[in-house]
């Protein structure tokens, strides 16, 4: 899924960047702060609600996009907690990759969720 996001982001004319996990994407953010993140909520080592809470405190303003297929609930739980916490836009998995593409345009575009 990664991969498939970053290909269709890329041939949008954006540039992308990727972390295995929360963990990593925290570190890659202190390096190079994004226009705008989207993160799964499933992951190991930190999980996507944890890391759209730690993102929101370094950067309030920062654009923010989860995503999830679910887990031990349905995908619509995790996103109605992720989208509290923080997220701006929220997407169930499986959704249109043209969407979510639409969806940081339109936050790039704004500067913020």
């Amino acid at each position: 899924m990664r991969r498939v996001l970053r290909e269709a982001l890329e041939r949008a004319g954006y540039t992308v960047d990727e972390a295995n996990d929360g963990l990593h994407a925290l570190v890659r953010f202190a390096d190079n702060q994004p226009d705008v993140v989207v993160t799964d909520i499933i992951m190991p080592q930190r999980e996507g609600l944890e890391t759209i809470q730690a993102l929101r405190q370094k950067c309030p303003n920062l654009p923010i996009i989860a995503i999830s297929g679910g887990g031990r609930q349905t995908p619509d739980g995790y996103l109605t907690l992720a989208t509290s916490l923080g997220a701006n836009r929220a997407f169930a998995k499986p959704f249109q990759v043209k969407d979510l593409v639409a969806a940081v345009g339109s936050l790039v575009a704004t500067g913020t969720g």
